[in-house]
Parts: C-alpha cells; sequence; structure tokens
C-alpha cells in the first residue's frame, strides 16, 4: 500500500540458507554425533546392499556370499581356533615389521630434515628405492630371508620404511625457521636445538606419518603371507581361495577392514592425549 514501509531483515542475523550453507560448506566442522550418524549410516547402506543382491538371487553365492553365510563361517572359524592363530602371527608380523622400520626412519628422517648435507647423501637413495615397486622384492626376500617370520619382516619394512623416511623429512622441515632462530640466539648448540625445539615441533606430525604408514603396512603384511607363509590372514585367504571358500575370503578381508579402522582410531586418540591437539575437526 501507498506509504507503506517494505519489511526489513536484520542484517546480523543470517537466514535459512546462509545457515544451510555455512553448515555444510567447504572447510567447515560438523558436529561428533552428526559425523557418526553418516559415517554408520554409509555402513549400514552397503550392508543392507549386499544383503538385498544375495538374499534376491542377483550374484551368485560363489562370487559373493550372503552377509549371514560370511558371519557364519568366521563364527566356526573362531570357535575352532583358526582364526586366533591366523590373527596372532598377522599381528606379531606386523608389529615387529612396522616396529623395526619404524625405529630406523624417526632418526634418519630427523637427520636428513636437519642437516642438507646428510639430505644431499640419503635422501636421493630413499627417493630411488621407494620407486621401486615392493611386489617385486617379493621373490628376492624369500632368497634372502626364506619363507619364516624374517621374510614378512622384510617385506613390512621395505614397503614402509623408505616412505617414512621422506614423510619425517618433510615434517621436519615445516619446523619454523623462527624457532630455530631463536635457538641460536639463546646460544643452544645445533644437539640442544634438534633435541628441545625441532624434535618437538615436529613430533605430531612424525606421529601423524607412522599411523598413516601403518595402514600401508597392513597391506604388506597381507602381499607377505600371500605368496609364502603357513599361517597368517593372508595365508588363510590363499588357501580358501583354492578351496573355492568366498564366505572365508571375504570374512577376512573384512576383518583386515576392521583391524586397520580401529588401529588407526587408537592411533588418532593417541594422538590428541599425547600432543593436546583439543578442537581438532574430523
Amino acid at each position: 500500500m501507498p506509504g507503506e514501509r517494505p519489511a526489513q531483515t536484520d542484517p546480523a542475523r543470517p537466514t535459512k540458507q546462509a545457515r544451510r550453507r555455512r553448515s555444510s560448506g567447504i572447510g567447515v566442522p560438523i558436529a561428533r554425533s552428526r559425523f557418526l550418524v553418516i559415517a554408520v549410516a554409509v555402513f549400514v547402506g552397503l550392508g543392507l546392499a549386499w544383503w538385498a543382491a544375495t538374499g534376491l538371487g542377483l550374484v551368485k553365492p560363489i562370487f559373493l556370499p550372503s552377509p549371514g553365510s560370511v558371519a557364519m563361517q568366521i563364527a566356526k572359524l573362531a570357535a575352532d581356533g583358526t582364526l586366533w592363530l591366523d590373527l596372532k602371527a598377522s599381528m606379531y608380523r606386523i608389529s615387529i615389521g612396522f616396529l623395526i622400520a619404524s625405529a630406523l626412519s624417526i632418526p634418519i628422517g630427523v637427520l636428513i630434515g636437519s642437516f642438507r648435507s646428510w639430505e644431499a647423501a640419503i635422501e636421493p637413495l630413499v627417493d630411488f628405492i621407494r620407486y621401486m615397486p615392493v611386489v617385486a622384492f617379493v621373490p628376492l626376500s624369500i632368497l634372502w630371508a626364506g619363507t619364516g617370520d624374517s621374510q614378512k619382516f622384510l617385506i613390512i619394512f621395505i614397503g614402509t620404511f623408505f616412505q617414512q623416511v621422506l614423510m619425517i623429512m618433510d615434517n621436519v622441515k615445516r619446523v619454523p625457521a623462527d624457532f630455530i632462530g631463536l635457538g641460536r640466539t639463546l646460544g643452544l648448540p645445533d644437539r640442544k636445538i634438534l633435541t628441545r625445539i625441532v624434535v618437538p615441533s615436529a613430533l605430531p606430525g612424525i606421529w601423524d606419518t607412522l599411523r598413516i604408514s601403518l595402514g600401508w603396512a597392513w597391506t604388506w603384511l597381507v602381499l607377505a603371507e600371500l605368496v609364502a607363509a603357513t599361517s597368517g590372514l593372508g595365508y588363510r585367504i590363499t588357501v580358501s581361495q583354492r578351496y573355492f571358500q568366498t564366505n572365508t575370503i571375504i570374512g577376512y578381508i573384512l576383518l583386515l577392514g576392521l583391524l586397520g579402522l580401529i588401529t588407526d582410531q587408537v592411533m588418532k586418540a593417541l594422538e590428541k592425549v599425547l600432543f593436546k591437539q583439543e578442537g581438532r575437526s574430523q
């Protein structure tokens, strides 16, 4: 109507569209509860699709057994002790192999990330070796270490060590130069700058590198056990393939995924405790 003023909106109050964009935009954090609901919904959806595909006969059981068949087979293997023997063997191998690789890669990575002369001597060689496919070392590892646990340790080492060294080197290089300059201003020698400034500043990144490379270690463990082993999760997958026991293969693959997910979440939880990374969004 004439003389009537248009409705005013409060510029400080965001509209519904703006709030919706703000809650789902790039880099916008979401609540932990919402994160978990979305993650669980994806797993449930995939499980239902699997159940429907097998229950309706869309896929032959030899190619994709039903969830119930897989669960029953894993329960059977757990009851007769086979599952626990395989799990024990694989956990032992990945623990030793990963610890050896990490114990050597951390000091070497810190060294070449801190001193240019050491970087020139080591980094090109490590960079060269890391592009060699780990699979190609499997025949050599059997010749060098036989078919026992030492061969599994070696494959895990080759698959993780060289990647870890370069990633740890990058973590060290990200330490602000101002921190190192402050240490020199205080008259600290290189050894104390390294132990009191560089290493503590790089530790969160180093821990994250270990978490990521632990996932790779599971892959190389299964590779080693697929080729030469008499026990372990990878070995059981190979044996099951010979007898067309697809339910065992699928069950062990799912178990490997679960083990990887659990170890990753444990590493993340420890990272928040050890380095007090509060408020880090998912």
